[in-house]
């Protein structure tokens, strides 16, 4: 019995004089006549008439039922199913398109002026962390102790009512990659260059940096109250550089400053609000936040920290941002002056608190819908990572003898961790080079965190955390914190002299490794007759070199083969026992429980002595 298909809604629709009936394939003749709005034995009849036979439950070809559509003044329009799907897949095209263009024009009309970020590059010494103590009118510098910034600072401050974003990066070369990354984040980079020095290397490499992240540059002559300072100088040195001052034909802004007098801290100021309107430097703030953190680190009591820059949209306390494989609720959040604040606007600096972990330097952060959405974006960034570095879990396959063992060995590296102390920055900057210019493939150095000040019960509380050893250079020790090391078996080494402080941290790390095991030959005998004992033979020798030691460890060499290797168990003078026997003299021999002993065999003694291994 034939099956009835399912009866089909036509659909209907005028598009001017002309009626359009919509239908799904196939066209069934019952559902056709009721679209028509006829009886479907009166549309049998017809295609009865064309030739065509044909029940009210059959389907029918669809160039007929366009021609019988058209007889009755319809149009007849075939819904496929391919071109349906085409239809919404273009619809939802469109859609998407004009959702971007509204997003878009959203963006547009929600920009607004913000605050320039500057970036304070140069010479180590030029006065960077004076100027912008200058700037800042607080005492940074002095908390420095006339050194080297460690860390990335972010500031900001206000003026002729409007605020400025400040990085102070280290101007050290062994933070080259950590200054580069300053530049990164910048509009305006302010090159400060003493006036009495001049260009010196690592103000050319800042130029670099600089020049390479495509940030407008400006030079700041520092020291001009300095005996033998000298703008001309240091405007001839720019020439050199392609980077002319604007009063010799160039375009870059130069501006003569004393930041000890705070002389021409004010034309520094204007200039750069006058380079950020020609920037014209706008943000979306009504949008979610995303920026760049500039440092992070794990502070006690607070956690992991981060100090970042919103760069998009507004931060407030509560929102959930992500970092690659970390995340954060943001619980708290301060200025450069420890303020609270509930909210950060585009580039305002602050440090947040609620982190999982300390995300990078120098990497994004995004918004999230929630915590939840955070924490699972944070474990697909943390599974990435791993599986392009091969830690994730991969298939079973062959794994080699030797691989096996090399993984072994990395699992079971030596690593010599340390927590130091010094008396200045400028201290900290000559250990940490010396300490990382250190290298060794078996055992790898790291550095737990570097300070400045007295070694503290803090310190040792993180060196007992961490496994690390606490190196005081310089400094001394606070009151009972030797009683705390004794307690948490921390060791605390002290130093005046930097070179002996790198050599007793070789030596620690050479400590770390296994010793050498050294082979030394202590005496040789000849085997020139067997003799047969109770239990097995003994052999009769002549002791041709050094000595023979009773229980020493021996083996035994048959010319080029080594037939046993085992302890001196039996040592004889004549019908004596002996405890040594030295070169010149017969004695029996018997070795272990070997009986093999053949003449011409030479008996080797030897003493194993643990040495200590190199790096």
């Amino acid at each position: 019995m034939p099956v009835t298909p399912p009866a089909q809604t036509a659909t209907i629709t005028t598009e001017g004089d002309i009626k359009v009936i919509h239908l799904k394939p196939p066209i069934i003749v019952r559902d056709f006549a009721t679209a028509l709005g006829m009886k479907p034995f009166k549309l049998i009849s017809e295609l009865m008439e064309m030739g065509i036979f044909a029940s009210m439950n059959q389907a029918i070809e669809e160039p007929v039922a366009v021609k019988v559509a058209e007889k009755h003044g319809f149009m007849l329009e075939i819904k496929h199913r391919g071109e349906a799907a085409q239809q919404t897949q273009q619809t939802a095209k469109e859609k998407a398109k004009s959702k971007e263009k509204a997003a878009a024009e959203a963006e547009v009309q929600n920009l607004a002026p913000r605050p320039p970020v500057v970036c304070i590059l140069g010479h180590v010494d030029h006065g960077k962390t004076s100027l912008l103590d200058a700037i800042r009118k607080a005492d940074v510098a002095a908390g420095e102790a006339g050194g080297i910034t460690q860390h990335i600072g972010a500031y900001q401050i206000e003026h002729s009512d409007r605020k400025i974003t400040f990085l102070d990066t280290p101007g050290h070369a062994a933070f080259t990659k950590m200054r580069a990354r300053g530049a990164d984040v910048t509009d305006i980079a302010v090159l400060v260059v003493a006036a009495d020095d001049g260009f010196m290397p690592q103000t050319d490499e800042a130029l670099k940096h600089a020049q390479n992240a495509a940030v407008t540059l400006m030079v700041a002559v520092n020291k001009m109250d300095v005996k033998g300072a000298n703008i001309e100088r240091v405007k001839q040195q720019m020439q050199e550089r392609n980077i002319a001052p604007e009063d010799w034909g160039g375009e870059t802004v130069t501006v003569p400053v004393s930041a000890i007098k705070g002389t021409g801290i004010t034309d520094l100021l204007d200039m750069i609000l006058l380079q950020a309107d020609v920037l014209e430097l706008k943000a979306n703030a009504k949008t979610e936040a995303s920026g760049i953190i500039i440092e992070s680190q794990i502070e006690v009591g607070r956690g992991p920290l981060a100090t970042v820059i919103v760069q998009r949209g507004t931060l407030r306390v509560g929102d959930s941002i992500v970092c690659g494989p970390h995340w954060a609720k943001v619980r708290a959040m301060f200025d450069d002056q420890g303020k609270n604040l509930k909210e950060a606007p585009p580039a305002t600096p602050v440090r947040v608190i609620g982190w999982s972990g300390a995300p990078d330097s120098g990497a994004a952060f995004k918004s999230a819908k929630n915590a939840r959405e955070a924490e699972n974006l944070a474990e697909e960034a943390e599974h990435l990572i791993r599986k392009t570095t091969g830690t994730a879990d991969a298939a079973p396959k062959e794994v080699s003898v030797e691989s096996l063992f090399a993984n072994i060995a990395a699992t079971q590296a030596k690593v010599l961790k340390l927590i130091i102390k010094t008396d200045v920055f400028g201290s900290t900057e000559a250990v940490r080079n010396l300490l990382e210019n250190i290298k060794s493939t078996k055992v790898s150095l790291e550095i737990v965190s570097v300070d400045v000040g007295l070694v503290s019960k803090t310190d040792i509380l993180m060196a007992s955390a961490a496994g690390a050893v606490v190196i005081g250079f310089n400094t001394k020790l606070e009151n009972g914190v030797t009683a705390v090391a004794k307690h948490h078996g921390v060791r605390i080494e002290t130093y005046g002299i930097i070179y002996e402080l790198a050599d007793k941290v070789r030596d620690m790390m050479a400590d770390l490794l296994d010793p050498d095991l050294k082979e030394n030959k202590t005496g040789a005998a000849e085997v020139r007759a067997t003799f047969p004992l109770a239990k097995g033979f003994v052999a009769g020798c002549l002791v041709t070199e050094g000595k023979i030691t009773r229980n020493g460890s021996a083996r035994l060499r048959r010319k080029k083969e080594i037939v046993f290797e085992g302890k001196v168990s039996t040592l004889k003078r004549f019908k004596d026992d002996a405890n040594e026997v030295r070169a010149g003299i017969e004695c029996g021999i018997k070795l272990g429980d070997f009986n093999g002993y053949e003449i011409g065999d030479v008996i080797e003694c030897f003493e194993i002595t643990k040495v200590r291994a190199a790096l």
